[in-house]
């Protein structure tokens, strides 16, 4: 039927895009229609919050998408995510505390400039047979799951089109949130403001100090996604590979009030106060400003993902937690995973109720337990030693469980999905759990480590352990073996956790380093049963390990 097509998706952006790439490798005869709004193009630059991809989002484009040629071609590198914590000169970066790798890591990511790369999408959809509509509104939705209609506008016109399957990936627009009415609201206020300057700006050139400069090998700092940090918030600085430079500002408005920031003149001038080496570094491209956009209170929640009755949200148009860390393309891969499965099982003849509940309830799972990774900790930003534990921590738990189980489709099997995520002991679950633990330990923590550090480098590959977790991502295992390299990283992290644990009770209250813990009872508060009998016993290599990445003076040997 002319008109008539498998999947209709509204949003022709990076999440509605990739999922019709990856519809169309999987079934080349799908007939897909992309409606997207904007009338060209996309500008070189694109707004987006953040360009940047980690590991589970590098896999999804490279390995699933079949795109390492492009990437490697036409996008950056990426030499990990770099941080700069304060200190008392910050308008001297030598004297900041620096967290990030000295090498390339062995897992390959990438600085995307969104334009280049959306426009590259356009490109290979369309000729694996997709029909893309540039400068269509969409203007309503008829749901039915035997056919769904949507009416559009495309000059001026009317266009009814039907589809089996209706996608919304529009973005913040949320077209069928709206409609359906299950918005849901995540418990995280920060906001961001962004700009584009022209350029290349290398954060590496930013003093002539030469020892510092020769801590790394060339061009290592350029290539990272560059953070500078303190109380209630973080600055990135990202290189783009239309040789632009992408700048940010992160922050919480109960610390620093969005009208303090929101326009580029006041940005300029709120990074004059709290970051005055940047401002003293970029303020003299201001005639080179390629653009200026806002976000207030981006975090966002959702009620539904997937329906039985063909319709989903998928990338911001569903659900969106925050830019530090880069994980926006990590939730369009592990969404779009789910949603091809669905829509390919669909096609297919099979019923796919229960298999759309489960992958609802497990990505949203999956959701609500990364806000803790984010939620009431730009506060902490100005705390040195709390966030170079939380970090590494949080690079620690996001390489051991989540990477490995996208990048081995355990995410779409529903044996697999019932070993991690069914029962009360289930790995999933006491993976959850352990984070939420460490994460509150982070915030109690906070109030007492008040010391400014200076001239320190912390590498996260140096610590044996990260470093065997970023190796093992890309490795491909059978069912039962990824249940049990799983069971072994959900050991190691515990060890971890209570290694940490140690040394923060250590220093609060002179417990003993070598005290037993169970990782899955630590507090920090007062009173609090520090010590379990029946807790892990001290592993004195990983403790050693551990010590690396701690600033405060010890009042107890290592063992």
């Amino acid at each position: 039927m002319e008109n008539s097509y498998d999947v209709i998706v509204l949003g022709g952006g990076l999440a509605g895009l990739t999922l019709s790439v990856q519809l169309k490798l999987a079934r080349p005869e799908i007939r897909i229609l992309v409606l997207e709004k904007r009338e060209s193009e996309a500008a070189t630059a694109a707004h987006k919050v953040g360009e940047s991809t980690v590991e589970l989002g590098t896999y999804y484009l490279r390995e699933v998408l079949k795109m390492t040629t492009y990437l490697e071609k036409h996008e950056l590198p990426k030499h990990g995510l770099r941080f700069f914590f304060p200190s008392h000169h910050k308008e001297d970066i030598v004297t900041r505390v620096e967290l990030g790798p000295r090498d390339r890591p062995p897992v390959p990511s990438h600085q995307l400039d969104r334009g280049t790369l959306e426009n590259e999408l356009v490109r290979r959809t369309r000729e694996l047979g997709t029909e893309v509509v540039l400068g269509a509104r969409v203007k309503d939705l008829n749901l039915d799951k035997q056919g769904q209609e949507v009416i559009y506008v495309k000059n001026k016109e009317e266009v009814k089109v039907k589809g089996l399957w209706v996608v919304d990936a529009s973005s913040r627009i949320s077209i069928l949130k709206r409609k359906l009415k299950f918005e849901k609201e995540a418990d995280h206020a920060a906001c961001a403001v962004w700009w584009r300057l022209k350029g290349v700006i290398d954060v590496g050139d930013w003093t002539d100090n030469k020892k510092w400069q020769a801590e790394l090998k060339p061009g290592l700092r350029l290539l990272s996604t560059v953070h500078f940090m303190d109380k209630g918030y973080w600055v990135w600085v990202i290189p783009l590979g239309s040789k632009n430079t992408s700048i940010g500002i992160v922050a919480d408005p109960a610390i620093h009030p969005f009208d303090t920031y929101n326009t580029y003149e006041k940005a300029m001038k709120w990074l004059q106060i709290n970051e005055p080496l940047c401002y003293k570094m970029l303020e003299p491209k201001t005639p080179e400003l390629m653009d200026f956009m806002i976000l207030r209170h981006y975090a966002h929640d959702s009620e539904r993902l997937f329906s039985e009755d063909r319709w989903a949200v998928t990338g911001e148009a569903g659900a969106f937690l925050d830019p530090l860390y880069s994980p926006g393309t990590d939730f369009i891969a592990m969404s779009n995973g789910y949603l091809s499965d669905l829509i390919l099982r669909d096609l297919q003849g099979e019923d796919i109720s229960m298999r759309a509940a489960i992958y609802e309830k497990t990505h949203l799972t999956l959701f609500r337990n990364w806000l803790p990774v984010y939620q009431d900790k730009y506060p902490l930003m100005g705390r040195t030693q709390v966030m170079v534990a939380k970090i590494l921590w949080d690079w620690t738990t996001y390489w051991s469980v989540p990477c490995l189980l996208y990048t081995n489709n355990a995410l779409t099997d529903l044996k697999m999905l019932k070993e991690f995520f069914s029962s009360a002991t289930s790995l999933g679950r006491k993976f959850g759990e352990l984070n939420k633990r460490m994460q509150d330990m982070f915030v109690a923590w906070g109030p007492h480590d008040n010391e400014v550090f200076s001239n320190k480098y912390v590498d996260p590959l140096e610590f044996s352990y990260m470093l065997d977790f970023q190796r093992n991502l890309s490795a491909q295992l059978a069912p039962a073996e990824l249940v049990e390299k799983i069971t072994a990283n959900m050991k190691k992290l515990e060890q971890v956790a209570a290694e940490i644990f140690r040394l923060v009770s250590h220093q609060l209250y002179g417990t003993p380093l070598d005290m037993k813990v169970d990782p899955y009872k630590i507090s920090l508060q007062e009173g609090a049963d520090v010590g379990q009998a029946n807790g892990l016993s001290m592993d004195p290599m990983l403790a050693k390990e551990v010590r690396k990445m701690w600033f405060y003076k010890q009042t107890q040997a290592v063992v």
